[in-house]
């Protein structure tokens, strides 16, 4: 029994050991997470990613119909949208691929939810964007469970996955297009070597498959998503059927082929894949993480690491730029997550160095702020030297006059940075550091207090309200965020708003609703009615709208008793 008497300080060691965060590399799979960068924000819903031969990326919009092309550091432009794009739910512009001789015929392939009431692909030329064929059309669509990755394989076919469109009888169903990968050629017909005779399904027995990839040896996988237990990475071999709807995760039954990896859906809802350097690389909606699956020679899995846990919210697409680098966007205005104001964004992540530069640029000083309205401040600071060159900066912010981490909220080309979405009546702090081409990043610059000033409310509370997403006839209003902007407690507020004639509420969350004509009022809930000072919650709404009407709420103001 003396054996089991140790001492107060030992057991307090002892507590620190196991409580404290492993002390690892942050090297995964060939890259440097510790040095990830935001390299591109303001985007609406990306989902899909694809790269042109001068290494910029073309990103598509879910809920817009827009493609932008992106380059780390720079405002996004918009270079083509398609047409007849039906947004509503999972549905909208979905993937999006780019033509392995893209040099010599300049097609970009875009899939969509159509307002023809199918699933379909087009491809369009940049130098002329409004003119879009259809490739490929006549898939099962529904507002869930529509799949949508698009990507040319190492034998230049086309693959399509498609959801099962809400019916699962259409996965085991070789005569329906939904709930499937598909192989087509670039034109869209039927490749001779395909597993059934005249038909373009290459696997079947698919619930919603968003991932598709290829190692170096030409072996495909699949990122699928399960219904209530289990979501899968699949080894995808031709005319194999993967089990769904019998079939969530591994079952016994040899006419299915199991999945080489499996989570439980809190854990992934995996839509992007990736391969490199022998390892997957899977974007998780849910889990809000990215998975790294280290792969064997022969394709056998290992334990997988997760990067990235809730760091920047839910993620959808994850590539390898021709730059080297990991490419990851987020997915927090898709109705399901909670945006920070730089959201959508593109995170990076450097490969590995192993030698090279190593010699970080300056410091940055003179971090000032100015133009601090109740939403917003302008930060301005001056410029870093490096013995290569300077590529960026990095904005640091953490809560309060201090304590507090600080965790990047945007990056900038320039020596100046515009901070939105803000809450009133609330004190921030901010640093900057630079960063050059290898990944060096420079010491962070002095720390610059700012407050915000108080916002359009009375009673204590202020309102700040973001159009989430949009779409011909609605819209979301997400987060509309309510904040104690005085000095005590309130118990309770209400927010009153306009709607626009011909405008009407179908939905809400976190709020009770009421319409009196075109006057909205939202009353609090048990669980966030009660504010401390400096504190502040959100909900949200959707509305439908005349087509063809682009107007949105005004008028937003808080009261508290």
């Amino acid at each position: 029994m003396r054996a089991r008497v140790i001492p107060a300080l030992i057991l307090a060691l002892l507590a620190l050991v196991v409580t404290a965060p492993e002390a690892r590399a942050q090297v995964v799979g060939g890259f440097d997470f510790s040095r990830a960068q935001v390299s591109v924000t303001g985007l609406q819903v990306p989902w899909g990613l694809a790269f042109l031969p001068d290494g910029s990326a073309l990103v598509s919009e879910r809920n817009t119909g827009r493609i932008l092309q992106v380059r780390p550091g720079q405002t996004p432009t918009t270079v083509a949208t398609v047409s007849g794009v039906s947004a509503s739910g999972e549905s909208g512009l979905l993937g999006i691929a780019v033509s392995p001789t893209y040099a010599q015929d300049g097609w970009v392939y875009a899939y969509f939810t159509s307002t023809a009431g199918d699933n379909r692909l087009v491809r369009l030329q940049l130098t002329a964007p409004q003119t879009q064929p259809v490739v490929f059309s006549g898939v099962p669509s529904n507002t869930f469970h529509d799949g949508g990755r698009i990507a040319f394989g190492p034998d230049g076919m086309l693959y399509v996955a498609t959801g099962d469109a809400g019916n699962t009888a259409n996965a085991q169903n070789v005569n329906s297009l939904a709930g499937k990968i598909l192989r087509m050629t670039p034109t869209g017909g039927v490749p001779a070597d395909n597993p059934i005779a005249g038909s373009r399904v290459w696997t079947y027995g698919h619930r919603n498959v968003q991932g598709l990839t290829w190692d170096s040896q030409g072996r495909m996988y699949a990122a699928e998503l399960g219904q209530n237990t289990r979501d899968e990475i699949n080894q995808i071999v031709a005319g194999s059927n993967y089990g769904w709807p019998t079939c969530e995760g591994t079952c016994t039954n040899p006419s299915f082929r199991n999945p080489i990896v499996t989570w439980t859906t809190a854990e992934a809802s995996p839509s992007g894949l990736a391969w490199a350097n022998n390892t997957l690389f899977v974007a998780a909606l849910r889990g809000q993480r990215l998975w790294a699956v280290p792969l064997t020679g022969a394709g056998t899995p290992g334990t997988p690491l997760a990067e990235f846990q809730s760091a920047y919210g839910r993620l959808r697409t994850v590539a390898v730029g021709p730059d080297g680098w990991l490419w990851v966007t987020t997915s927090n205005r898709d109705g399901r997550g909670s945006p920070v104001a730089q959201d959508d964004r593109v995170v990076r992540v450097p490969p590995a160095t192993t030698g090279g530069d190593t010699t970080p640029p300056t410091a940055p000083a003179g971090l000032a702020s100015s133009g601090t309205t109740s939403t917003g401040t302008t930060l301005a600071w001056t410029a870093s030297t490096d013995n290569v060159g300077v590529t960026g900066y990095d904005v640091l912010r953490a809560p309060g006059a201090s304590g507090g981490a600080f965790t990047q909220v945007g990056t900038s080309a320039t020596t100046s940075f515009a901070e939105t979405g803000l809450t009133a009546n609330t004190t921030y702090r901010y640093q900057i550091r630079a960063r050059d081409a290898a990944g060096n990043l420079s010491p962070v610059s002095n720390t610059a207090t700012v407050t915000t000033t108080g916002g359009g409310g009375t009673g204590g509370c202020s309102v700040t309200a973001a159009v989430q997403a949009q779409w011909g006839n609605g819209y979301v209003v997400q987060p509309v965020t309510v904040a104690n902007a005085g000095t005590s407690a309130i118990n309770g507020w209400t927010v009153t708003f306009t709607l626009p004639s011909g405008h009407a509420v179908t939905g809400s969350w976190n709020a009770t609703l009421t319409t009196d004509g075109q006057t909205v009022t939202a009353r609090s809930t048990g669980h966030n009615g009660t504010l401390g000072p400096g504190q502040s919650t959100t909900f949200g709404f959707q509305a439908n709208r005349p087509n063809g009407n682009t107007q949105t709420p005004s008028g937003y103001r808080c009261t508290s008793p």
